[in-house]
């Protein structure tokens, strides 16, 4: 199996390179092809040595993964559906606005933490990503969308928000990561890049030792009880040492507040209580909100919380001195909302037994 060079980041591309007899910079040379210009013709990489180019066309590949369906909704959003071989496939997002272009990335084919709300979990898991599958769709992504390496950046943003757990595929992620941060590479500043984890907290302990980025945390609840039925998880890293692990990351974070992401899931988590008992659960974390409209999927028990419902609850958070935003709902006339990523994955989880298992959240009382 060939080596791909979409799997390395700086520091692993010098010390493959080391291997070849070649020194340091003609692996930053080659870094900055592949990243910065988007190449994957080593015949195209006109500064470096035609011996070395030879050499590297006969032990090594520059090998993203395939495009599979390109959609654009009417919104502008645009959807890309990744092939990762063996029947799996992740969805990417772009995602236009007057100020910036946010890319949402997917790190897994499919999620193991099966949060209530997402139609990703319902899919069951499959795998993690290779470095080179995650890297490769801000990289197909920047070949579909035109961008001019000389010109301004078309995506500016990235978040780590598509299908899988990014945090349960740590490894991976931060080597992503750092490509993304790496000025050979994209040249993105880590106020620019956003993981969002459902709350592993050992692994946003080691996060913020290996790579601190933006981060948001998936909150949905205000209660243990209630989130451990909406986010699993929880039940495994309650919200005291959820929080706690907040604050620790923030001595460390590029922002100065953690962002905590709320789907608002009509009856079950939106009332003028639930507002207050989130203001009283995070008083001592610096933080906004970021209020997600609940987006419809097949077979889903929930149902979007009503317009006014959502002013109201924002308006409570507001009036705490909490900065709060209800995210624009984008893309769902191509599925491509927050939580309607699904893609297509071959489950290796069981899943379908094991909810069966779990208590129906038509039960549960806000």
């Amino acid at each position: 199996m060939s080596i791909n060079l979409l799997d390395y980041d700086g520091y692993g591309l010098v010390a493959l390179f080391a291997e070849f007899g070649e020194k340091p910079f003609r692996a930053t040379q080659v870094l900055r092809w592949i990243h910065r210009f988007g190449q994957s013709d080593f015949d195209a990489m006109t500064d470096i040595a035609k011996g070395l180019r030879e050499k590297l066309k006969a032990t090594v590949v520059i090998q993203p993964p395939a495009i599979i369906s390109d959609q654009i909704s009417d919104d502008g959003t645009r959807k890309f559906l990744v092939d990762v071989g063996a029947g799996n496939a992740i969805e990417t997002v772009f995602i236009p606005e007057n100020d910036r272009g946010t890319l949402c990335i997917s790190t897994q084919a499919g999620c193991a933490l099966d949060c209530a709300f997402c139609s990703t979990g319902k899919q069951g898991f499959n795998r993690n990503l290779t470095v080179a599958e995650i890297i490769g769709q801000l990289w197909l992504a920047n070949r579909a969308l035109g961008h001019d390496p000389k010109g301004e950046r078309i995506v500016s943003n990235v978040v780590l928000m598509g299908m899988g757990e990014p945090l349960a595929n740590f490894d991976n992620v931060v080597t992503a990561l750092r490509l993304m941060l790496d000025d050979h590479a994209y040249g993105l500043s880590r106020r620019r890049v956003t993981l969002s984890t459902s709350g592993i907290v050992p692994a946003i302990e080691r996060l913020r030792e290996a790579c601190p980025v933006s981060l948001a945390i998936s909150l949905h609840a205000p209660t243990d009880a209630l989130r451990n039925q909406l986010v699993p998880i929880n039940r495994k890293y309650p919200l005291s040492e959820l929080l706690a692990a907040c604050r620790e990351y923030l001595k460390v974070a590029p922002r100065d507040f953690i962002t905590f992401e709320y789907v608002m899931l009509d009856g079950i988590n939106d009332s003028d209580d639930d507002a207050r008992m989130l203001i009283a659960l995070i008083h001592d974390v610096p933080c906004k909100f970021n209020l997600i409209p609940f987006n419809p999927f097949p077979n889903s028990d929930f149902r979007r919380s009503p317009a006014e419902r959502i002013r109201r609850f924002a308006e409570i958070l507001l009036s705490a001195g909490i900065v709060t935003t209800t995210r624009k709902t984008r893309g769902d006339d191509i599925d491509a909302a927050c939580g309607q990523l699904a893609g297509q994955v071959k489950d290796k989880s069981r899943r379908h037994e094991r909810r069966n298992k779990i208590i129906p959240l038509v039960e549960i009382s806000s």
